[in-house]
């Protein structure tokens, strides 16, 4: 008999899975919702309400004692947000007794990480940061959400009003030790096989899944392995209230081993794929010629070590080196931003436009190397600086769905400090986005300076993506291109990378933002990459995509008059 241990997210108990542990019995299966120490019913008014002692391991330790006294042969952990850490802790101690791990709509957390990281309302982690949050708020509960907040812990999607309002009501403090306490693992359960299932309206999906092997930072290459599979369920973030049923029957399809297992694309050097491809081109498309034509180093990235793939030992997505050849230039770090400098043309040097590259993201706090010190952010800015515009790369603090306002005062601020520096000519300004950082266009262009020349983006999501409900209206660069419409004089052009094979979520926002620069007469220039994915620059290294990243420079420093 299969026993399902139920662990939910921050701020619930048990008493979230009631709907789906009654399914999961009448399906002949066992049933444990657990509510943690310190949670719900656990509570009992002394120093456990206040959270005092409870941290991670104290969690830990509830689901160890809980699966010791389970006498099921098989034993299915299932996490919901905060939930999955205890629950790798608990399989890390008893691995002989897990059968299976399932991530609920959440992302695998690494050893030695802490719950606060993955925490998606900055409010909440700047409280939890001893340097910056209030005094002593490190110590205290972390109260529940309002109403109003809940979706920035996920999507709620599906969840009826009455539901939502049980929430509201049940919902108690959490203990901030839990929060904090890194994760700690030794491996022991590192062969167990996992199940992901992926919330597709909180913005999870198989499809994503698979574009960020491909391309994303390089811990999701795990998520290929042989003992992990997909499932997806078409609801919010909290299936548990908003489709009990549908969760519980795949729940047990998780148990009996199904799902889609992600494949690990085969990767060539840059010199076959480049003629692997234009083979294909000219088989598929006649003479096949581009038109002319960042990667995302986000969604949670850590530095990774690669794999073997025939004798050779091939480097993550995110450390492969750029595709054009380009030589060092001068770099000066000034805190979040890198300056790339041209040569002088001697010793009354004139100032120079500047190109600011933006990356993309959510990325992780820690992630090492950071974006501007990747081979694919070092090339940009080292090839614009021999074009002769100062190129700028920046680390921006987009940690979590909720921080675009934050990323955004950071990239304010450094092209603020880059006008200012006496090398850059602060009236000839560009812009350049990738990935997800594309949200970030969209101050700039519902209030362009004049001395925002250009606005550049590559596989740009211009809109926030299904599910990313926790991003504020305001980054919408499809209703800032139309909000912008009556000031069109004052306009900055835009010259726009697309890749041909991108992820569908991507492809529908640059539509959705086409329509709009039409419908306002905003001047787009598009450079096309049929074949190209996302972050091509990266994963396709072909003529093609060279061609292209070349023509989008010539073009943003046309603009210029650089």
């Amino acid at each position: 008999m299969t026993a399902f241990v139920l662990v939910s997210g921050p701020f619930t108990g048990g008493w979230v899975w009631e709907e789906t542990a009654t399914r999961l019995r009448a399906a002949g299966a066992q049933a444990y919702p657990v509510t943690l120490t310190g949670m719900g019913e656990r509570r009992d008014g002394s120093g456990a309400e206040a959270g005092d002692g409870i941290d991670l391991d104290t969690h830990i330790e509830d689901l160890v004692r809980l699966v010791d006294g389970i006498a099921a042969t098989e034993v299915v952990l299932v996490g919901h947000g905060y939930g999955l850490h205890p629950v790798l802790g608990a399989a890390d101690r008893r691995p002989g007794r897990t059968a299976r791990i399932v991530a609920l709509d959440t992302a695998l957390p690494e050893d030695g990480a802490a719950a606060v990281r993955a925490v998606p309302d900055p409010e909440v982690r700047a409280r939890l940061e001893p340097v910056t949050g209030p005094p002593g708020a490190a110590e205290a509960p972390i109260p529940p959400p309002t109403r109003g907040t809940w979706p920035r812990w996920g999507s709620i999607e599906g969840v009826p009003a009455e539901a939502l309002a049980r929430l509201e009501r049940l919902s108690a403090p959490q203990p901030p030790g839990t929060l904090t306490q890194p994760l700690r693992l030794t491996g022991a359960a590192s062969a167990l096989p996992v199940t992901g299932v992926l919330c597709t309206a909180d913005g999870s999906s198989i499809d994503l899944v698979e574009m960020l092997v491909e391309s994303g930072p390089p811990q999701f290459r795990a998520l290929a392995d042989a003992g992990v599979r997909f499932l997806e369920l078409a609801t919010g973030h909290w299936p548990m209230l908003s489709d009990s049923g549908e969760l519980a029957e795949v729940l047990l399809r998780a148990a009996a081993g199904e799902g889609h297992r992600v494949a690990l694309p085969e990767r060539r050097s840059g010199r076959e794929r480049r003629s692997g491809r234009e083979r294909r081109s000219g088989r598929e498309r006649g003479s096949g010629q581009d038109q002319g034509s960042g990667h995302d180093q986000g969604s949670e990235g850590a530095q990774g070590s690669g794999r073997e793939q025939g004798g050779r030992h091939e480097p993550p997505p995110h450390l492969l080196p750029f595709l054009l050849d380009v030589p060092e230039v001068t770099r000066e770090r000034h805190g979040r931003i890198d300056l790339h400098l041209p040569e002088a043309d001697g010793p009354a040097d004139r100032p120079r436009p500047a190109v600011v590259f933006v990356h993309g993201g959510p990325i992780v706090p820690d992630q090492r190397p950071t974006p501007r010190d990747t081979p694919f952010f070092l090339g940009y800015g080292r090839y614009v600086a021999g074009l002769g515009a100062v190129g700028v790369t920046l680390d921006h603090r987009l940690h979590g769905l909720a921080d675009y306002p934050r990323a955004a005062e950071d990239l304010a601020e450094a092209v603020a400090a880059v006008r200012a520096d006496p090398r850059v000519d602060g009236d000839r300004i560009a812009l350049w986005f990738f990935s997800t950082g594309g949200l970030l266009a969209a101050d700039w262009l519902a209030a362009p300076p004049p001395w925002l020349r250009c606005v550049a983006a590559n596989y740009p999501a211009l809109a926030p993506l299904p599910g990313w409900g926790a991003v504020e209206s305001r980054f919408r660069p499809v209703d800032a291109v139309r909000a912008a419409a009556s000031t069109s004089a004052g306009r900055p052009p835009i010259v726009l990378t697309r890749a041909g094979l991108e992820h569908p979520a991507f492809t529908a926002t640059v539509r959705e933002f086409l329509d709009a620069a039409a419908e306002s007469g905003a001047e787009v220039e598009i450079v096309d990459v049929p074949l190209g994915h996302h972050a091509f620059e990266l994963v396709d290294p072909t003529d093609a995509s060279r061609a292209a990243v070349e023509r989008a420079a010539r073009s943003v420093l046309g603009h210029l008059g650089g």
